[in-house]
């Protein structure tokens, strides 16, 4: 039972990570038999913490891509959503737009001065790129699942898989502008940084292309699997 329960786990987590995956993918990756992840994937899915869609392919059948459903957030960490939601919308009514505006920027103010004291403990050279990776292992002990995926031009594309405050972002969006502050702050001018992936629009993860601001992006397109 306990065995069932952790490769469940595995699964919802590669789900997490790398997108939608055929079994034989999932099977591959964790190491278990097609079939026993067949199995899982059916369990799974009468919880309904994951779905699939078919996908043709040029030869053969269509395949199933298993994906996570929008109720497996909940299998992930929020830190205490329904409580900042509420202290979001109290501060609006008590204190206006303004108030929220304030709280917002006090918050991004204090992160700007946690991670610049961490990174000085996690980055010996003030390379850029070393601090985007250093800034990812930040963001992944809050939960945000983040990885950085190097370019072949040199840029980076720095990753949040999960979103521990998805739930108050929808309430203020203004908390997701001022995560993309944040780390132009960290970074500097000299570094550009675009958001080209957004949960709230819709995408799985949210994504940022980070490179020098004299190289820029040009047509560089990212795949979201």
């Amino acid at each position: 039972m306990e065995d069932a329960k952790k490769a469940k786990d595995q699964i919802l987590h590669v789900l997490k990570l790398q997108g939608a995956q055929t079994a034989t993918a999932l099977a591959d990756e964790l190491q278990v038999s097609p079939m026993a992840i067949r199995q899982h994937l059916q369990t799974l899915k009468a919880e309904q913490w994951v779905t699939y869609r078919e996908e043709r392919r040029p030869m053969g059948r269509p395949v199933k891509l298993w994906q996570l459903t929008e109720q497996s957030a909940d299998r992930f960490p929020n830190r205490h959503a329904d409580l900042m939601v509420d202290l979001l919308r109290s501060i609006q009514t008590v204190f206006g737009s303004d108030g929220v505006d304030r709280l917002v920027t006090e918050r991004s103010q204090r992160q700007i001065q946690t991670y610049q004291s961490k990174l000085t403990d996690l980055v010996a050279e003030q390379n850029w790129q070393h601090q985007v990776k250093a800034i990812a292992q930040l963001r992944t002990q809050e939960g945000y699942m983040a990885e950085v995926i190097d370019q072949p031009d040199g840029s980076l594309l720095l990753v949040e898989n999960h979103c521990p405050i998805c739930t108050a972002a929808q309430t203020c969006q203004k908390l997701c502008g001022a995560e993309l502050e944040v780390f132009k702050a960290i970074l500097g001018e000299a570094i550009a940084i675009e958001r080209v992936e957004h949960i709230l629009q819709g995408d799985r993860r949210c994504a940022y292309w980070v490179g020098l601001r004299d190289q820029g992006r040009g047509n560089t397109s990212f795949p979201n699997p």
